[in-house]
């Protein structure tokens, strides 16, 4: 396990109340109501945190990769993250696909992209080995 040597931000929430609750973070920025996935409720889910954490997050690598390799992202780069809940033998697990649109890239160079970001992105690091990830250049 790699051990941080230069902490450069910690995010704090509190949560209270689990899946049908809220979460609050210490600054006041994040403040929203949780609801269980597929629920009837109004709020969002830890799978959707997740998944927008981790398409925020590689998008910044893709644009660390970008430097690197001397090429300029489009303005209108997305990811489509999606993070699926489930079990197998009775236990939860997550399994994740990330769809990356880089229009005007070319495909070779695109791909280059999302493998160079998906080796230094935070959550790619996180979740390698431990879940089914697939990404996907669209």
């Amino acid at each position: 396990m790699t051990k941080i040597e230069n902490v450069l931000y910690t995010g704090k929430t509190r949560t209270t109340g689990g899946r049908d609750g809220a979460s609050r973070s210490s600054d006041g920025h994040l403040d929203i109501r949780l609801s269980p996935p597929g629920s009837t409720g109004s709020g969002t889910n830890p799978e959707q945190l997740f998944a927008a954490g981790w398409s925020a997050c590689f998008i910044g690598a893709m644009g660390k990769a970008a430097a690197v390799l001397k090429v300029r992202l489009p303005s209108d780069v997305a990811v489509d993250a999606e993070v699926d809940l489930g079990t197998t033998d009775g236990a939860y697990f997550l399994q994740a696909r990330l769809n990356v649109s880089l229009p005007g890239i070319p495909a070779d160079i695109a791909q280059a992209l999302v493998e160079k970001a998906h080796q230094t992105c935070p959550y790619s690091k996180a979740t390698r080995g431990n879940i089914d990830v697939v990404i996907n250049v669209v």
